[in-house]
């Protein structure tokens, strides 16, 4: 009886397999999802940069950030995107942001492929590497706007009010001190301790990297006071997704 059963069930399994194998090849895979004509593959042309003003393109970011708040992110469709985009590249903007994993800046303005050129270090500091990209970025790539974006809670602010010392670290820090000299007359602990301290050292970090770009680029001093282009500063709240323009 058992050898019997055992024939019944292996014989039931090659049936199935044999009718599957008669079935038409399109139900026995998984259709391939056709793109999504409702994703947004669009990619900024050289015209459209041509006709952006600074104050547009500003304008434009805040509305993204307000989307991002709000949950309510375009949805791209990047392989097209990617596409369109091989041949050349016209951004609106570049941003100089900290390299913290929570502040990515392609979603909390709502941007995609082409849009932005994002310089990414610890304490959104400056030096003549990123100074040589933004020039790069405004003056042979069109870009209209420079954000040096900061944010509340800067591990590397932090790191800086600590003294921190430790391989190439301690030089990385040694940029961020001018934003604690600049916070000197604080009224209060100034320690990592004190939110308000902290916050008000981030603030200033932003306001020294600005400081720098138009004290150590004269090629980016010139387009902003031409108006070709316009520097801001910009610290973003962890907590809220909130960006704050320090214009």
């Amino acid at each position: 009886m058992k050898h019997l059963i055992l024939f019944t069930l292996f014989s039931g399994a090659l049936l199935l397999s044999s009718c599957n194998c008669n079935k038409p090849e399109t139900q026995q895979r998984s259709a391939t999802p056709e793109p999504d004509s409702a994703l947004a593959a669009h990619v900024i042309t050289a015209a459209e940069q041509a006709a952006l003003t600074p104050g547009k393109v500003l304008i434009a970011f805040k509305e993204g950030n307000k989307r991002f708040i709000a949950n309510r992110l375009t949805h791209y469709n990047f392989p097209d995107q990617v596409r369109k985009s091989a041949d050349g590249q016209y951004p609106e903007a570049v941003i100089l942001s900290c390299m913290d994993s929570r502040v990515p800046p392609e979603y909390i303005f709502d941007k995609s492929i082409g849009d932005l050129f994002v310089i990414r270090v610890a304490g959104n500091i400056i030096d003549k590497d990123i100074l040589g990209s933004m020039e790069y970025a405004c003056k042979e790539s069109g870009a209209k706007l420079i954000i040096v974006m900061g944010h509340h809670h800067c591990g590397a602010v932090k790191a800086a009010i600590n003294n921190v010392k430790l391989g190439n670290i301690t030089g990385l820090l040694q940029k961020i001190k001018p934003a604690l000299d600049r916070s000197s007359n604080f009224d209060g602990d100034k320690s990592v301790k004190n939110d308000r301290y902290l916050d008000e050292v981030c603030l200033n970090n932003v306001m020294v990297s600005i400081n720098q770009i138009k004290a150590q680029s004269p090629i980016l001093k010139e387009m902003a006071l031409k108006g070709e282009i316009k520097i801001v500063g910009a610290l973003y709240e962890l907590k809220t997704g909130v960006v704050m323009f320090l214009e």
